[in-house]
């Protein structure tokens, strides 16, 4: 077990500044327990022998430890189709939408950011092609794009466990995956090739803004652990990255009226969803 960092208040108050800057999650002394384990296991692997030269060298950004630091504080609990309303609203609903809406020929393109190991954006691939009758008469874009470049690097392998498979009916898993060891199965190559995976931060503008306009955005259970602040830059990114009339789906205890008004709300049989007007729909 890694030896327990000494890590003054100042020093505390300096780290958090530092992750929020970066990252737009925001932590504080009651999480200092979540926060100093994850600081000694970092201090651990870099042969850091000091908070303080452990810090010097997160700032001085000079040993590539920041991608590494930051993939500590990531959230990666998911698994294959979660929050399966929101799935059946994408193919009864939203689609049908997006496609009345748009010139014949033009791509759909949908994003699950964060994708975390890849679960969610799979299972929007294979709920399509099992579900959407038109699925294959369009061009379908999908991309998974997450800050931890260690969830993304699973992703692309596409490797996963029983747990992960828990909500996919075993016919689904025979005919999407192959047994890749025991209680592991990965993702059939076919499959994994339709889905571009990418790192990007949501408060970056700068990182999203290259990803250009989507369809459909999933960005489900991330928001919570943003500030305020932090939540409405990042609901600025994202309807920057949203198709005038595109749609955007948060988790069940999220919410966007709460964070920022550019947002139009769109009840559903099976989900609340939000929506970008379409130009010319508000001043």
């Amino acid at each position: 077990m890694a030896e327990r960092a000494e890590i003054t208040e100042e020093e505390f108050r300096r780290l958090c500044e530092f992750l929020y800057r970066r990252t737009g999650m925001i932590f504080n002394e009651a999480k200092r327990y979540y926060v100093q384990r994850r600081v000694d296991d970092r201090m651990a692997a870099t042969g850091a022998t000091s908070f303080a030269s452990y810090f010097a060298r997160l700032r001085s950004e000079a040993h590539g430890e920041v991608e590494p630091f930051i993939n500590a504080f990531t959230v990666n609990e998911t698994y294959f189709y979660r929050e399966e309303h929101q799935l059946q609203c994408l193919t009864s609903d939203l689609l049908g939408e997006r496609t009345r809406a748009r010139p014949p020929g033009q791509p759909i393109r949908i994003w699950s950011v964060p994708c975390s190991t890849g679960e969610e954006p799979y299972s929007i691939a294979i709920w399509l092609l099992q579900n959407w009758p038109e699925v294959d008469a369009h061009d379908i874009e999908i991309v998974g794009s997450d800050i931890d470049t260690q969830a993304l690097e699973a992703a692309r392998a596409g490797v996963f466990g029983r747990r992960a498979l828990m909500r996919l009916p075993p016919d689904l898993i025979a005919k999407y995956l192959e047994p890749a060891g025991e209680e592991r199965w990965r993702v059939l190559q076919d499959l994994r090739d339709s889905v571009a995976f990418s790192p990007v931060n949501l408060v970056e503008p700068d990182q999203t803004r290259p990803f250009g306009r989507f369809d459909v955005i999933f960005c489900r259970n991330v928001l919570i652990y943003f500030d305020d602040a932090s939540r409405r830059t990042a609901a600025e990114n994202l309807y920057e990255n949203l198709a005038p009339g595109g749609f955007i789906c948060l988790g069940h205890t999220e919410s966007m009226s709460r964070i920022s008004p550019l947002f139009e709300v769109r009840r559903y049989a099976d989900a609340i969803v939000y929506q970008r007007p379409q130009e010319g729909a508000r001043g």
